[in-house]
């Protein structure tokens, strides 16, 4: 059995700048760095790290950074058998170019490549592994029929579809609502799918309520270091934010789905799964980067026992 992950694989390139530059001008930067991205491939990442059997789905170019993306996939455990590599030689892999200022402002253009084209021949290869899988992880970095489709294919399979609804968007298709099992959105995304502010615990739950109306069979709203809030239809509750030392909290929501993802995948409860979740985004936030802060299974955990955090609680 495996948890399976459909959607984005990014190169990030990132360079470092006094301050953001205006239009029409040339700065001179002083540090650059290339790292995978992408948030299929991060949550993808963030499941094999905590050992956990992945498979990704999706796409790359035949450029160089394909070669680099899938290398990275397979060195850090991921199965990319099912990456396909698109044949348009005018498709690059989907590229993030990402500019960041010492007051750690940034400026990011995607272009998603070979991310949007993801199409039919994609979801056929999904759903060939659908009958060994478990979970089906979703975001929203590659067309939503594909992500429609792919819930739908999962759905229909018996697997559990968790869906991250980042980028944020403010309308996702009624369809796709009732094949969600977990949808985790954090606060803006939380926010830009009901059309209210979501930034306490209360308004987190309000969200979470609404979510539940819409189809969704469980709601995970996450609040940064305020904590979680999960509703189902049995009953809703909160779990605090792990204190931790934030250094950087890029990827500490794909931490999260891979943290929480792996606990069901082991059998847990939900409750029991959503603290995974926040443990593992609570360690994403104290390394700097992307796929670099992403805990391994002994960092893992050394963290939650350091917590008490029995690994078999149910």
């Amino acid at each position: 059995m495996s948890v399976i992950v459909f959607g984005s694989i990014n190169i990030d390139l990132v360079a470092t700048v006094p301050r953001l530059p205006i239009a029409g001008e040339t700065l001179l930067g002083y540090n650059f760095v290339r790292v995978p991205g992408g948030k299929g491939a991060n949550q993808a990442v963030a499941l094999a790290r905590l050992e956990i059997p992945t498979q990704m789905v999706g796409r790359v170019g035949t450029d160089s950074f394909a070669s680099e993306l899938l290398y990275n996939l397979e060195n850090s455990g991921v199965d990319s058998s099912n990456v396909s590599i698109d044949e348009d030689e005018t498709v690059s892999s989907g590229v993030a170019v990402i500019t960041v200022d010492d007051k750690g402002e940034n400026q990011i253009i995607v272009i998603p490549g070979a991310n949007g084209r993801v199409n039919e021949e994609d979801i056929e290869r999904l759903s060939d592994l659908l009958p060994t899988a478990t979970a089906l992880l979703l975001q929203l970095e590659i067309p939503i029929a594909a992500v429609v489709a792919g819930a739908k294919a999962a759905h229909q399979a018996g697997v559990k579809v968790i869906l991250d609804p980042a980028p944020a968007q403010s309308n996702l298709p009624d369809e796709l609502y009732p094949l969600v099992d977990i949808i985790t959105p954090n606060e803006v995304e939380a926010g830009q799918l009901v059309g209210f502010a979501v930034d306490t615990e209360e308004s987190a739950a309000k969200a979470a309520e609404i979510l539940l109306q819409r189809g969704v069979k469980s709601a995970i709203v996450k609040l940064g270091a305020k904590g979680v809030v999960c509703a189902t239809a049995e009953e809703t509750f909160f779990v605090p934010a792990f204190p931790v030392h934030a250094v950087d909290t890029v990827a500490a929501g794909d931490a999260f789905n891979g943290g929480l993802a792996a606990g069901i995948f082991t059998g847990l409860s939900l409750h029991q799964a959503v603290i995974w979740g926040a443990a593992a985004g609570a360690l994403a936030a104290t390394k700097l980067g992307a796929q670099t802060s992403l805990p391994d299974k002994l960092t893992f955990d050394t963290f939650l026992k350091e917590k008490g955090i029995m690994k078999d609680e149910v």
